[in-house]
């Protein structure tokens, strides 16, 4: 039997606010900044110009902090719904989160302070695109949480509120 559905009510979101989820409000800028670092990466990979490497840079520590701020609502999700713990869609989600975030806070820390190419080509641009890959796994496993087991979806009778 699907663990989601062993109750008549959907698994429901620990962290909200007014029954808004706060995870799926803050994941846009990570997502975001870890797309930004790859496209600056690539920039630079064809520019030469030093400014995407600082761009990149930012966008890596914006893309850090963000995440790790998303962690914290998806921490308090997973960990606040048992039925949401025993999708598997759920464990992966968190386990390649937190792989994403360790592999862009190296790729972060590798770049510290070095503006050169070495810090970048190939090594940074490669990381960066595999921290994207991540993201769409990630995502994919997110959205069979929502789509498929209905976690942080409002019940039909509360709809009507």
């Amino acid at each position: 039997m699907d663990p989601a559905r062993i109750d008549s009510t959907n698994p429901r979101s620990t962290a909200s606010i007014a029954g808004h989820p706060l995870h799926p409000m803050v994941i846009p800028f990570p997502i975001a900044s870890f797309v930004g670092a790859l496209a600056a990466d690539i920039a630079f990979a064809n520019t030469g110009n030093a400014f995407w490497v600082e761009a990149a840079q930012w966008l890596l520590g914006i893309g850090v902090l963000t995440a790790l701020i998303a962690a914290v609502g998806g921490f308090i999700d997973f960990f606040g719904d048992a039925r949401i713990r025993a999708l598997p869609p759920a464990r992966r989600h968190m386990i390649g989160n937190l792989a994403l975030v360790v592999l862009e806070a190296f790729n972060l820390l590798l770049r510290a302070g070095d503006n050169s190419a070495d810090a970048v080509v190939p090594l940074g641009v490669s990381l960066s695109a595999l921290g994207v890959l991540l993201l769409l796994f990630n995502g994919w496993q997110g959205w069979e949480m929502v789509y498929r087991h209905r976690v942080g979806i409002a019940d039909r009778s509360s709809d009507r509120a």
